[in-house]
């Protein structure tokens, strides 16, 4: 990218402290490039910094923080027309980062800096709910969503994504099944699921590889649902591999589907909650541009 194409940094205000992120800003600035800072306070902040940043007429905005910040931020973006549309780029300053992660985007602040930057940008898939609602890196929904949302935050500031799987190990008592049906192109399931994962992404609440298989530009959504009684050697399974031939696991890969339950269930989309008994979640297909690393193991 041309060092005197502007660059917008929207930053989650949780990581505005932080001086690695600021020395990397200071630095590359001297090398020439331009870029300009704003701290999200509230929700709507990511929506209004984007509007803005066709005002400044940069040619990229990054996202800096968890998986959260980059939802808001993508779902502003994809809203705008094509034309106009900035380059979307990750700065991961989130307790999980499970998005970051999947991607490979570096976890040091200058190098991740650099590649959002100079890093070419490649064409993704989003994925829209109800066609309002949309996440770029996975919706998750029954137990391990209850574990996500409930998860203290001292927890999860001490261990990172790591307290997601140890707060769910000290919620077993709460464990219960979802009864639901789940349908698409050539796939139906009906029963009672533990946990549903719908990836753009692979994986989420901390690294949970529900999606190990997912690609962010195969125009598809990738489904797992867990229906194993042994809830914890399944998401071992699932955080450290090794779970492609399990019996628990269905899996489909499909351009859209729907799910209706009798009761309502709520979904995480990437760390935001949605609650509802019928859902319709579809793949927006090539629907914005991302800088990635070159080896990124999401890509086709």
């Amino acid at each position: 990218m041309d060092k005197h194409a502007r660059t917008l940094l929207i930053l989650n205000g949780k990581g505005a402290n932080n001086d690695a992120l600021r020395n990397a800003v200071i630095l590359l600035r001297k090398e020439g490039w331009i870029i300009d800072v704003r701290v999200t306070w509230e929700h709507g902040d990511g929506q209004r910094y984007v509007n803005e940043a066709l005002t400044l007429e940069a040619s990229t905005v990054v996202a800096g923080g968890g998986d959260g910040t980059i939802n808001e931020v993508a779902t502003a973006l994809v809203r705008l027309p094509a034309d106009k549309r900035p380059v979307l780029a990750i700065l991961p300053l989130g307790t999980a980062n499970d998005f970051a992660t999947s991607a490979g985007i570096p976890l040091e602040m200058e190098n991740a800096l650099r590649l959002a930057l100079v890093g070419k940008a490649s064409i993704i898939d989003l994925a829209r709910v109800n066609n309002t609602r949309y996440f770029i890196n996975m919706a998750t929904g029954g137990f391990g969503t209850r574990i996500t949302t409930e998860t203290p935050e001292k927890l999860k500031s001490a261990l990172g994504g790591v307290s997601y799987f140890i707060h769910g190990l000290m919620r077993m008592d709460t464990l219960k099944a979802d009864e639901c049906t789940i349908s698409g192109p050539d796939f139906i399931w009906q029963g009672e699921a533990l946990a549903i994962g719908i990836g753009n992404g692979r994986q989420a609440g901390g690294g949970q590889r529900l999606c190990p298989n997912a690609l962010v530009n195969d125009n598809l959504l990738d489904l797992s649902i867990v229906t194993a009684q042994e809830m914890v050697p399944t998401l071992l399974n699932a955080i450290f591999g090794g779970d492609d031939d399990n019996p628990n696991i269905t899996r489909a890969s499909l351009p859209w589907l729907t799910i209706h339950a009798p009761h309502e269930m709520t979904f995480n989309l990437d760390g935001e909650p949605l609650t509802g008994t019928d859902f319709r979640i579809e793949v927006i297909a090539n629907a914005i541009e991302c800088r990635l690393p070159p080896s990124c193991e999401l890509l086709a």
